[in-house]
């Protein structure tokens, strides 16, 4: 299983090299619209309709349809060859084509409502500028839809880089659209810069695929292909699990507005933060143990387990350490991040304890991450949806249980309690679709990685005895300090892991090796 893991790690890297790209020039990306329109109702108006389509993004294109399509087009592509998954291919982007340009054809007629829906407390003149957006927007689906199928083909055929670059893409056309425009058009041209960033995220992808010898265009579809059938599906019950699953954030929010005044703000910047290693880390070695997994036919499930356990311990292995650092120095990192102008000590403090709270749940996020990718592979999405269902009833009843005692702290809590609880039940769900458990944790692996922590956490400690965090000091002190203590404790974290023969550290070896022989 060595090669397949490092081909596995490889691929995590470039996902991680265009995540961290997107996630940057996303930064770019606020600090130019916060430039132009600071915090107007123009920009609330936009925000709102933006929100709407991205949610829609969110269920349809890069979820559900990623998880339906890369595990048939990975099997026909293995199995039969690459003319039958071009054929497959071209019959899924038509079904698509007329499947999202409905969807947005209902999100322009009933955008009155959805707009009344999400900003209920909007004056009419703001209304009505958020319902025009968002019809102007809901186009934006049928780019990334598309965009996201051609991802999935490119990640079965084994391209990894290029996708994950897509959405960086789209970012700086935003940029420069919105710098072009932002003068002259308003909020107008920053819906033209989503439009025109969805289009390149899709055209680069495209032109991509016909580079690799597979030509991605609308083809006649058959109903009665049972691959076609296949991926339709799946693709129902995913759409249904990945809806529920913005319950979770939608729960928070909802008793977060019974509590003291900005506790719904302080869970949204905590949130934003914890994104980050979310984004970077996690879905980056989900996305990539997929087409790896789905390339096992069923009778290979002594393949499929040891992938999955070895993808399950390397996403740990990178995740563990970045919990424990967000959970020492999460006041440092908020203050360091947004302590200015009216994010004041009371912001500081909700924010640092939220922030903590949901760092907790880190490690759960990641098995439930990575295992629903497993639930995907095997084409169990009933199993799929009772995963998600246990994350939204354990957010609910946790939440309830305690918000009263410890606050907008518990409902952060209750988000990570939810998780780890999802990813516990994923691994016993597809243990008994295996007919044998995972095997994640050999007991040596769990004591050399107790003993890598106690030790980061010791330096996170000695450092923070040592130097103290200037928080009246400049942003270059704090960037410094910021900087210091993240090295200091990789550096403890690699040297320990590294002395105690991590095979993860050999997964890495492998992959970069390869990569660079390719490159030579």
């Amino acid at each position: 299983m060595a090669k397949s893991t490092s081909t596995m790690v490889r691929h995590a890297l470039f996902m991680m090299a265009g995540t961290l790209a997107s996630r940057v020039l996303g930064l770019v990306r606020e600090i130019v619209t916060a430039a132009w329109f600071g915090a107007s109702g123009a920009l609330d108006a936009f925000n709102v309709a933006f929100t709407l389509a991205n949610l829609a993004r969110q269920l349809l294109a890069e979820g559900a349809l990623s998880a339906s399509f890369v595990p048939v087009f990975t099997r026909v592509l293995k199995d039969r060859g690459a003319a039958e998954a071009e054929k497959l291919a071209r019959k899924a982007f038509t079904v698509l084509l007329v499947a999202a340009g409905a969807a947005v054809g209902v999100g322009v007629l009933l955008s009155p409502l959805l707009v009344g829906i999400m900003a209920p407390g909007f004056d009419p003149v703001k209304a009505d500028m958020a319902v025009s957006l968002t019809r102007w927007m809901f186009p934006f689906l049928l780019f990334v839809s598309l965009a996201a199928l051609a991802m999935g083909a490119l990640n079965s055929m084994g391209s990894f880089l290029v996708p994950a670059l897509a959405p960086a893409l789209s970012n700086l056309v935003y940029i420069v659209m919105a710098l072009l425009l932002a003068s002259g058009w308003g909020v107008w041209g920053l819906v033209a810069a989503v439009l025109a960033g969805g289009f390149c995220q899709f055209a680069l992808q495209w032109g991509w695929t016909a580079k690799l010898g597979l030509s991605l265009l609308p083809g006649k579809p058959d109903l009665k292909n049972p691959d076609l059938r296949r991926m339709l599906s799946l693709f129902l019950p995913y759409a249904a699990g990945l809806s529920l699953n913005q319950v979770n954030p939608v729960i928070s929010r909802m008793l977060a507005s019974f509590l003291h005044e900005g506790a719904i703000s302080v869970l949204n910047y905590a949130n934003r933060i914890i994104q980050l290693p979310l984004g970077l880390f996690v879905i980056a070695v989900s996305q990539a143990v997929l087409p790896q997994l789905s390339r096992r036919s069923a009778d290979q499930v002594e393949e499929f387990r040891e992938i999955m356990a070895e993808s399950l311990r390397f996403a740990l292995f990178i995740v563990l350490p970045v919990t424990l650092g967000m959970i020492l120095v999460s006041k440092e990192i908020v203050h360091f991040l947004f302590f200015r102008g009216a994010f004041g000590a009371w912001a500081w403090e909700g924010t640092s304890v939220s922030l903590a709270m949901y760092s907790i749940g880190l490690p759960g996020m990641a098995c439930s991450t990575v295992i629903m990718r497993g639930l995907y592979a095997r084409g169990l999405p009933r199993e799929a949806l009772w995963v998600t269902l246990s994350s939204v009833s354990a957010t609910a009843l946790s939440s309830l249980a305690l918000m009263k005692p410890l606050g907008f702290g518990g409902l952060a809590l209750a988000t990570s309690l939810s998780f780890t609880l999802s990813g516990w039940v994923g691994i016993k769900l597809l243990s008994r679709n295996l007919g044998r458990p995972l095997g994640l944790f050999p007991p040596s692996w769990i004591f050399k990685m107790a003993v890598s922590l106690a030790a980061t956490a010791g330096t996170v400690f000695l450092y923070n005895s040592a130097v103290a965090y200037p928080a009246a000091g400049g942003a270059a002190a704090r960037s410094a300090w910021v900087g210091g203590v993240f090295l200091a404790s990789c550096a403890v974290y690699g040297a320990v892991t590294a002395a105690m023969a991590f095979q993860e550290w050999a997964w890495l070896k492998d992959a970069l090796t390869k990569r660079k022989r390719r490159s030579e």
